[in-house]
């Protein structure tokens, strides 16, 4: 299954809310990510990403269509030549290698794009998929840190996964 990297549209709106709205989705993000996640929630999604340039967020593309979302979120203060990761793929592309192609061309876009030195994710420790694709993608380990995360009404751990710029 071949995928792109491109800037969200409007025209994105119904797909993002779609694939977005799913629970599943909002189970391994940040609680920042609303849900339910509603068309006004899209609409306020895409004016404040368009509003940045270059992009920090982009869509995975597949045939022309937003099938999830991937972006490099730059950090401030002593952290500024980092930049966190974070992604999300439309549940019933699961499985088909959609992550492990966009984790690699959005390090290069973002290596290209900014001036940052280091990339990192932070997945949630049961979420082995989002670990393997990192690690298919040149991520290493960094760290893990118990129980940090509380999602859902329990604890998680957090792990630290970084790529640095060659």
């Amino acid at each position: 299954m071949e995928i792109n990297l491109r800037p969200i549209k409007n025209d994105d709106l119904d797909n993002l809310v779609k694939y977005a709205g799913n629970k599943k989705i909002f189970d391994n993000l940040t609680d920042q990510f609303p849900h339910p996640f509603t068309a006004d929630a899209g609409k306020n999604f895409i004016n404040k990403i368009r509003k940045v340039e270059p992009h920090h967020v982009l869509a995975i593309d597949h045939e022309g269509e937003l099938i999830g979302a991937i972006g490099v979120h730059p950090q401030a203060d002593v952290y500024c030549k980092n930049a966190e990761m974070g992604y999300w793929v439309a549940e019933e592309f699961w499985g088909q290698g959609v992550i492990s192609q966009a984790i690699p061309k959005m390090v290069d876009y973002g290596f290209e794009k900014f001036d940052f030195t280091r990339i990192f994710a932070r997945p949630y420790g049961r979420n082995v998929a989002s670990q393997k694709a990192l690690e298919k993608s040149g991520f290493v380990l960094e760290a893990t840190l118990e129980k940090t995360f509380y999602k859902n009404g329990r604890f998680e751990d957090e792990l630290i996964y970084a790529i640095r710029r060659k």
